[in-house]
């Protein structure tokens, strides 16, 4: 008789969202997220920073809400 082993899901921490986040930002071509601020506190993000363009802000909340664990973004981003 087989036994099935059931992976214990890790939950998903703050650290765990803010890295996600900074990763998919910084790969981003439009937003070039690398210097923007990532804050998460109970799987809200708040976004801070200036991007060189308006649609950047639009695009970098998207993909912020991407990221699995996300309950709500807080974009405070800037554009030039």
């Amino acid at each position: 008789m087989a036994t099935t082993i059931i992976a214990k899901q890790e939950p998903i921490t703050d650290d765990t969202i803010t890295d996600q986040v900074r990763i998919k930002l910084s790969e981003d071509q439009l937003v070039k997220g690398g210097a923007l601020g990532v804050d998460v506190k109970d799987g809200v993000v708040t976004l801070t920073g200036m991007v060189d363009e308006p649609k950047a802000k639009e695009r970098a909340e998207k993909l912020a809400k991407k990221v699995k664990g996300v309950k709500q973004v807080i974009n405070k981003l800037t554009s030039k």
